[in-house]
C-alpha cells in the first residue's frame, strides 16, 4: 500500500469499504470540478493560453504526488509496462488539450455533461479493438447515449458548439486511454498510473505551450498550484474507489459532477445552464450507467458459468 493510499484508509478507515468508495467517488468529482474552474478562470480572466494551463497543471500534479512517490523507496517508480505508460501519455495529451481548450469557451454545466460520453467511447472502443460481444440492449443504451450528446450539440438548430465538439473528441481518445489505464491497473497502483501521467504529460504540454507562451503572475501560479493538487488528488480518489467497490456501485455518484459544475458555474461566472444540458446530461448519463450494470450483471453470471 502506497503512503497516499495509507493516509486515505486512515482517515476514512472506519466506515465500511462500500461508503468509503462513495465518499472517495465524490470527493474525486469535486476535485474535478474545482480544477476545471481554475482552468476556465485562467483562460478567461487571467488570459492564459489553455496549453499552458494544462502544462501546469501535470507540473504542479507531479510535485504534489511526488512527495508520495519517494516516500516508499521509490518502489512507485518500478514497473515493466513503461511502453503502455508512454502510449497512454501521448493519447492523454490530445484528450487534455483539446479539453482544455474547450474549457476556456464552454460554459462549465456543458462540459460536464458532454464528458460524459467518454464512457460510451470506452464501451464503443471495447467492442471494436478488444472484440467485446454486444447485445441489443448495449447497442441500443449507446444509441440513447450518443442521442443525449445531440440533445445538448443540438447541430442543425443552433449553431455548432465547437467547445461540445472538442469535448466529444476529447472523450473519444479519453476513453482509449480509459482502455489502457484498466489494462495497467491489473500490475500498477493508482499512484504509480497517476505519477507516470504527470512526468509524461510534463514534456507534451511543454512543446504545445511554448507557442502561446505567457509568464503568469504570481496570483495565478497559485492557482495553478491548487489546480494541479486538486487534479492529481481526484485521479488518486477515483482509482482508490473503483478498488474499493464496483464501477456499478459507485458510477451514479459521478452524476454529481453536473451539480457541481452548475452551482459552481453559475457562483463564479454567471453561468446558468439550458434545459438541454441537464437533459442531454441526464439520458447520456442513464445510458453509462445501464450499459455498467449490464456488464457487471453479464460478467456474474460467466462467473457462474464457470
Amino acid at each position: 500500500m502506497t503512503s497516499l493510499s495509507a493516509a486515505i484508509e486512515g482517515t476514512l478507515g472506519r466506515l465500511p469499504p462500500h461508503i468509503r468508495a462513495i465518499v472517495l467517488i465524490l470527493f474525486a468529482t469535486l476535485c474535478f470540478t474545482s480544477m476545471h474552474t481554475v482552468i476556465r478562470y485562467a483562460t478567461t480572466t487571467g488570459q492564459i493560453h489553455p496549453f499552458e494551463v494544462a502544462f501546469f497543471r501535470n507540473l504542479f500534479g507531479l510535485l504534489a504526488v511526488l512527495p508520495f512517490a519517494l516516500r516508499n523507496g521509490g518502489a512507485t517508480f518500478r514497473t515493466r509496462r513503461i511502453k503502455l505508460h508512454a502510449l497512454r501519455g501521448i493519447m492523454q495529451v490530445f484528450a487534455m488539450l483539446m479539453f482544455f481548450y474547450a474549457l476556456s469557451i464552454t460554459p462549465l454545466a456543458k462540459i460536464s455533461a458532454v464528458s460524459f460520453t467518454a464512457p460510451l467511447f470506452a464501451t464503443l472502443g471495447a467492442i471494436i479493438f478488444l472484440g467485446e460481444k454486444v447485445r441489443m440492449r448495449r447497442i441500443v443504451a449507446l444509441i440513447l447515449g450518443f442521442t443525449g450528446a445531440m440533445i445538448i450539440v443540438r447541430p442543425g438548430f443552433i449553431e455548432l458548439d465547437f467547445g461540445a465538439v472538442l469535448v466529444m473528441t476529447s472523450s473519444s481518445i479519453w476513453a482509449c486511454a480509459i482502455l489502457i489505464i484498466k489494462s495497467l491497473g491489473r500490475t500498477e497502483s493508482s499512484l504509480t498510473i497517476t505519477t507516470y501521467q504527470n512526468i509524461f504529460l510534463i514534456p507534451f504540454t511543454l512543446v504545445a505551450a511554448m507557442f502561446f507562451w505567457t509568464w503568469p503572475s504570481w496570483q495565478l501560479l497559485g492557482m495553478f498550484a491548487v489546480m494541479g493538487i486538486f487534479g492529481s488528488l481526484a485521479h488518486v480518489a477515483m482509482a482508490e474507489s473503483l478498488k474499493l467497490a464496483d464501477a456499478t456501485a459507485i458510477l451514479p455518484f459521478d452524476f454529481v459532477r453536473l451539480i457541481w459544475a452548475s452551482a459552481i458555474g453559475f457562483m463564479v461566472f454567471g453561468e446558468i445552464p439550458e434545459i438541454w444540458t441537464w437533459v442531454g446530461g441526464t439520458v447520456i448519463f442513464a445510458s453509462t450507467t445501464y450499459i455498467a450494470f449490464r456488464e457487471a450483471r453479464l460478467r456474474r453470471l460467466q462467473s457462474a458459468e464457470k
